[in-house]
């Protein structure tokens, strides 16, 4: 198949000019696809006829969902049958003018569809193709099934939480999927540095990221405690009761913990034998810990948080996600955008890191093969007639 070729459509950004063939789904591959849309890249994301299945999950909106929509604004949607003999020359043709591939498919899978790294790097050589998996590419457990709360049994991290509980028997239930979101934050570096390794020398290469190095990437502090057990159990700062709600209040230095003394109007905290110095705090921690929360639960949660401010201590009400949102901070840094799908408009997270060019979420979602029809068109220069063809014999959905 042959046909003209397109550079990107420019969109601001530090990754402007850069195009992504995205065949990820659910959450971790999504995310790290996001992220360089954020910057400027053309990013394809690849769907079975079925589309991937986050665009049915909640919330729903008008059969639209604002979940899927946040993990995938601002992508273009190919709806392909990847096991069909007529995809293969499609994406071998899309592979020689992309420069990154993203999949999270489980390792083999790739492979027996033909897209696996070996097989696209005859097609463009220079390629950055960057796997997302559980366990990572190769050893025993390569292939187990793996989703999030998986990874964060397997890895450690819930048992690690649970021994920082002081009332809670088994480990806490999960539906914040932190090992997703930090395997595709971690991919989205990785892949940087593979785009620069390639400026300087011109090869492409495969990123192999795991759900499971990332956890233990996470857990820092347990992972030395593991191999170098503590005679004492490690202080943590705990949620504090206030008349309306919690607080958590974070006096980490000396000089925190003089000024959280001084706000309290208990300057004899400063001269205790007990806490007069770090080691003396930690061997007294719980003492401390309810000295605070006595008093605290007196107060309000918006009282305690403008106090502590004032004297330069680290403090925070337990707000919800809606609460938030409403930060004026957010607003001022723009730390949210408005983007819009075909049930209307709603807001996403921006990137956490900003830059002195402009960058933001993706104005909009595309729906399931939006925008088949234009890419074969445009970057592979398909006739009408031959993608019309494609869609009768079930190949493509073009959205219409």
């Amino acid at each position: 198949m042959t046909g003209p070729s397109s550079a990107p459509k420019p969109r601001p950004g530090p990754m402007q000019g850069i195009r992504v063939l995205d065949f990820t789904a659910m959450l971790a591959g999504p995310h790290c696809a996001r992220l360089m849309a954020d910057l400027g890249a053309e990013v394809i994301k690849v769907e079975g006829l079925e589309g991937d299945l986050i665009r049915a999950r909640p919330p729903l909106r008008e059969g639209n969902s604002s979940y899927f929509g946040a993990l995938n604004c601002g992508k273009k949607s190919l709806a392909i049958d990847l096991k069909s003999d007529a995809a293969k020359p499609i994406i071998y043709d899309l592979a020689k003018l992309c420069d990154v591939v993203v999949e999270n498919f489980r390792p083999g899978v790739m492979t027996r569809l033909g897209f696996d790294y070996a097989s696209l790097k005859k097609q463009n050589a220079k390629l950055i193709y960057c796997s997302i998996s559980g366990y990572g590419q190769s050893g025993p457990g390569a292939t187990r099934a793996a989703y999030a709360p998986i990874v964060h049994a397997a890895s450690g991290y819930d048992a690690a939480n649970l021994s920082y509980q002081t009332e809670q028997e088994y480990p806490a239930s999960t539906g914040i999927f932190i090992a997703d979101i930090l395997s595709g934050a971690y991919a989205f570096g990785a892949i940087q540095a593979a785009l620069f390794h390639r400026e300087r020398t011109g090869e492409g290469q495969a990123v192999d990221v795991s759900l499971m190095d990332s956890m233990l990437n996470l857990m820092v502090f347990e992972c030395q405690e593991a191999q170098f057990p503590s005679q004492q159990k490690r202080p943590v700062y705990v949620p504090m009761k206030s008349s309306d709600g919690h607080v958590i209040i974070a006096p980490i230095s000396q000089k925190n913990f003089e000024q959280m003394a001084d706000a309290m109007q208990q300057p004899e905290l400063k001269t205790d034998e007990r806490f007069a110095t770090n080691a003396g705090r930690v061997r007294h921690w719980t003492e401390l810990m309810a000295i605070i929360e006595r008093w605290t639960e007196q107060r309000g949660g918006i009282e305690i948080e403008s106090i502590m401010d004032a004297g330069s201590v680290p403090c925070s009400r337990f707000l919800t996600a809606a609460e938030a949102m409403k930060d004026p901070q957010l607003a001022e840094r723009g730390s949210l955008s408005t983007i819009k799908d075909g049930a209307g408009e709603f807001l996403v997270p921006n990137a956490p890191f900003q830059f002195t060019m402009p960058t933001a979420a993706g104005p909009s979602v595309s729906a399931l093969g939006a925008d088949s029809r234009e890419l074969l068109s445009d970057l592979l220069g398909l006739s009408d007639q031959e993608i019309e063809s494609l869609q009768k014999q079930r190949v493509l959905s073009l959205g219409e």
